[in-house]
C-alpha cells in the first residue's frame, strides 16, 4: 500500500510547514463529540442557574465536596490545598496550592457569570388598563426588540425589613407561571416597522405583564395590581416596599437545549460568559500537583462596566491576594508580576447570514477550538487589555505542546463595532492578560449557541494553562 503522506507535492508539504491551517475540530478528531458529550450534559446544569448570585450558590457545594475550604486570614496553605473565598454571593475565587512558592508567581483565570436580562426598577409594580406589570431597565447589551413575546421567569433576592433574606425564582419548574414583554401585532405595527430596530421597542416599553385578574373588592383601588401583592405576600411574606430593598431581574426561562440534528451545539440563556466560567469551575476541580499556584476566579458586572463592589474594578481581589500571599512573605504587586492571566470570555463566531461584519482571516469560527484574543476594545483599539507578544507566545506554547486545537478572532470588522472584555481590568494591576474563551452566534441574544467540542476544548485549554510549569518570560 502506498502511503499518501508521499503523495503530496512539494509545495502542499511546504504549506503543511508554513501556512497557518485552522481546522474543523471534527476533521482533527471524530470522536471528539462523543467525548464532550458527558461534559456538555453537566455544563447544561449549571446554565440553569442564571444570576450570579444562583452560580455562586450552586458552585459552593460542588467545591466543598471536593474538598474546599473558606479561606482563613493568616493561614499558611501547603501544596494541594484549596480554599474559596465568597465575596458577597456574587463573586468567588477558589484557589488550589503549588509546588512553588507563590513568590514565583501563580496562574490565574478569570470568567464574569453575570449576562444581559432584564433588572425590575426599585419600584416596579403597576397597573395600567386592568393588567399589572413590572417596570425593567435593561442589564447589559440588549437588542430590546429580541425580548418581547418570549416566555420570562424571575429571579433575584428582596431584603425585608426585619433583615431577612427572601429568594425567589419563579418559572423555572413545570407548572409554574411564565411572563412575557407584550408586542405590537403586525397589522397594526405599519409604523413600528418602519423605525430603526433600535428605535422600534422603546426602554420604557419593556414591561413584564404579571397578571390581570382582580382582587375581589368593589370598594378597593387598582385592583389587579393588589392582587398580585396578595399572591406574593402569601407566597413569600413581601409587601410592596420591600422591592424598595431588592436585587429582582427577568430572564428567559427556557432551559438549555441541544441544537441541530447532530446535537452538536448548545442553545441556551447566558452562555455569555457563564460558558467560560464552568471551564474554569472544572480545570480548578481537576488541577493537582501542579507547579504554580491556581487561582480562579467568578465577577460580577462586566456586562456593565465591571463597577461597583463585585465588579472587576473593585479591590476584592487585589484585598484577596495581599490576604493570601502576605503570609508566606510575599507582596501582591511582586507576586503579579510575575503572574500570567487568562481572561476568560467568548468572541463572536462567523454568521454566515451576516459576512458583511466580519473580516474573514482574523474572526472565529464554531467548531474549531477555544479563540484566543490578542485584544478586544473598539475601533482604534480603544477600552482595550491587547496581549503582548510574549503573552501570547506563553499562551501558544502551552496550547500547540498539548496539541489543543485554537484559533484567533477580533470581534468583526475593525470600524463596525466592537465590544471589551475584563482584559483591561485586570491587567492594570500590571499582570500579563490575554483573553480566551469559545466563539458564539446570537452573543447578547435571549438564546446563545456554543458548539459541545468548543466548550469541551476550553476546559482542556485552561486544564494544560494550570498544569503548565513553564517559567514566564
Amino acid at each position: 500500500m502506498v502511503d499518501k503522506k508521499d503523495d503530496k507535492s512539494a509545495g502542499q508539504k511546504l504549506q503543511d510547514t508554513l501556512c497557518l491551517q485552522n481546522k474543523d475540530l471534527g476533521t482533527i478528531d471524530a470522536d471528539l463529540l462523543q467525548k464532550a458529550l458527558p461534559y456538555a450534559e453537566d455544563y447544561k446544569l449549571f446554565l440553569r442557574n442564571k444570576t450570579e448570585r444562583e452560580i455562586v450558590d450552586y458552585t459552593l457545594p460542588i467545591v466543598k465536596k471536593f474538598g474546599y475550604k473558606e479561606f482563613k486570614l493568616g493561614t499558611r496553605y501547603k501544596p494541594g490545598d484549596k480554599v474559596f473565598y465568597n465575596n458577597r454571593g456574587k463573586n468567588l475565587i477558589l484557589v488550589t496550592m503549588g509546588e512553588k512558592p507563590v513568590a514565583d508567581g501563580v496562574r490565574i483565570s478569570v470568567a464574569h457569570i453575570d449576562s444581559p436580562r432584564l433588572d425590575f426598577k426599585p419600584s416596579p409594580l403597576f397597573e395600567a388598563d386592568e393588567m399589572a406589570y413590572f417596570k425593567t431597565h435593561y442589564y447589559g447589551g440588549i437588542k430590546k426588540y429580541q425580548w418581547t413575546a418570549i416566555p420570562l421567569s424571575l429571579h433575584g433576592v428582596l431584603v425585608l425589613n426585619n433583615g431577612k433574606t427572601v429568594k425567589v425564582r419563579l418559572g423555572e419548574e413545570p407548572g409554574e407561571p411564565q411572563f412575557c414583554v407584550t408586542d405590537l401585532l403586525p397589522h397594526l405595527a405599519r409604523e413600528q416597522m418602519t423605525k430603526p430596530m433600535n428605535k422600534a421597542i422603546d426602554a420604557e416599553q419593556l414591561n413584564v405583564l404579571v397578571g390581570c385578574w382582580p382582587f375581589k373588592d368593589d370598594k378597593a383601588s387598582q385592583k389587579v395590581k393588589l392582587n398580585i401583592l396578595d399572591m406574593l405576600f402569601k407566597k413569600y411574606g413581601i409587601i410592596e416596599k420591600d422591592f424598595l430593598s431588592a436585587e429582582l431581574c427577568a430572564v428567559p426561562s427556557c432551559k438549555p437545549m441541544d441544537l441541530g440534528f447532530d446535537g452538536s451545539m448548545i442553545i441556551g440563556y447566558g452562555q455569555d460568559d457563564r460558558v467560560c466560567a464552568y471551564s474554569n469551575l472544572m480545570a480548578e476541580i481537576d488541577t493537582k500537583d501542579q507547579e504554580y499556584t491556581t487561582i480562579t476566579v467568578f465577577a460580577d458586572k462586566e456586562e456593565t462596566g465591571s463597577d461597583g463592589n463585585t465588579g472587576m474594578r473593585s479591590t476584592f481581589f487585589r484585598d484577596f491576594l495581599e490576604d493570601f500571599v502576605s503570609v508566606y512573605g510575599a507582596e501582591s504587586r511582586h507576586v503579579l508580576q510575575k503572574s500570567v492571566c487568562l481572561s476568560c470570555d467568548v468572541n463572536a463566531a462567523v454568521d454566515p447570514a451576516f459576512p458583511e461584519v466580519f473580516e474573514m482571516n482574523n474572526c472565529s469560527f464554531l467548531n474549531r477550538g477555544p479563540v484566543v484574543s490578542k485584544y478586544t476594545g473598539s475601533r482604534g483599539k480603544y477600552s482595550t487589555n491587547d496581549a503582548s507578544a510574549e503573552t501570547m507566545g506563553f499562551l501558544r506554547r502551552i496550547l500547540d505542546e498539548n496539541k489543543i486545537p485554537w484559533q484567533v478572532g477580533e470581534l468583526g470588522k475593525v470600524d463596525i463595532g466592537g465590544g471589551g472584555t475584563i482584559a483591561s481590568e485586570i491587567s492594570v494591576h500590571n499582570l500579563d492578560t490575554v483573553d480566551m474563551g469559545v466563539p458564539v452566534l446570537s452573543m447578547h441574544a435571549p438564546m446563545e449557541v456554543v458548539s459541545k467540542a468548543d466548550v469541551y476544548m476550553l476546559y482542556k485549554a485552561i486544564s494544560a494553562f494550570y498544569a503548565s510549569a513553564y517559567v514566564k518570560d
